[in-house]
């Protein structure tokens, strides 16, 4: 799917639908390019959103490649950070990570009708952005002689997704506000390995990730108050009882209060994240 502006007379690219035909896509380099090149067109206004249009769902969301094969978290092999092969192994699950949050991204666009214009735009950073990171990791991959899908992953974040698929409350609460917000907690110990290991390159593009992710996770916090808004809920009572509704991970420490904060977590939340761990880094 390469995105374009629709010829003079024409009707504009709705970005919505695009968003749509990106996330069935399933060559992974194909989507990430798509992604970039979407978002920059919304971006500099080349593409409307069409907020009312409700949208069929269609077979095949989200489009991936055959590798890598999707396995249970528990069947991945941990490997030695001293070794090359271990290295690509985190890197890889690194990459995994980010082409399933192109697809988390791109699926809150189309799949969620009749919200602001500004809504749609955020999301649409965000593709951008996962693809970009997605980039550097596998061009980082590639440098060291390995290809998206030569390893094993599993797919926790999408199966998320899929459970909230009705209900945008809970997609906003369960997907960028904990799973994806766990990245902010686990970036500066992996960084601090793959430093450690003399992999600077890989450390640095840990940096732009978290750097960005911080961003995300605030996109999330801010919608989701907004629904909650809208929905006139207690944003951490709504928190609590969609947690224990959609059976949420529970979260363990040590959490990075600091990128938490930047991302926009209140006081009281990060209060009753912290009773979930008596180990907490401040």
């Amino acid at each position: 799917m390469n995105p374009k502006t629709s010829s003079p007379g024409a009707m504009p690219l709705c970005a919505r639908r695009a968003a749509l035909d990106i996330l069935l896509t399933t060559d992974p380099f194909a989507k990430a390019r798509a992604a970039r090149e979407l978002g920059a067109l919304v971006r500099d206004g080349g593409a409307g959103v069409s907020a009312a249009l409700e949208l069929p769902e269609p077979p095949g969301i989200p489009g991936r490649p055959s590798q890598p094969e999707l396995v249970s978290p528990r069947a991945l092999e941990r490997r030695a950070m001293h070794t090359d092969a271990g290295r690509a192994a985190l890197i890889h699950a690194l990459a995994h990570i980010e082409f399933n949050a192109i697809n988390l991204a791109l699926d809150a666009v189309w799949r969620f009708a009749g919200l602001p214009d500004a809504f749609y735009a955020d999301w649409l950073r965000v593709a951008a952005e996962e693809a970009y990171h997605f980039t550097l990791l596998t061009d980082h991959l590639a440098g060291m002689g390995y290809r998206y899908g030569d390893f094993p992953a599993h797919n926790g974040l999408w199966e998320m997704a899929q459970k909230t698929s009705g209900n945008l409350l809970a997609r906003l609460a369960l997907v960028p506000r904990t799973l994806e917000a766990r990245g902010l907690d686990a970036s500066p110990p992996i960084r601090a390995k793959l430093w450690q290991a003399g992999d600077r390159r890989a450390a640095n593009i840990l940096d732009i990730i978290l750097r960005d992710e911080i961003g995300h996770v605030a996109v999330g916090n801010r919608w989701y108050r907004w629904c909650c808004t809208q929905q006139g809920l207690d944003p951490l009572e709504a928190y609590r009882e969609l947690a224990q509704r959609y059976q949420a991970p529970h979260l363990k420490g040590p959490f990075n209060l600091k990128a938490r904060r930047a991302a926009g977590f209140d006081e009281a939340e990060l209060a009753a994240l912290m009773q979930t761990t008596q180990s907490p880094a401040a």
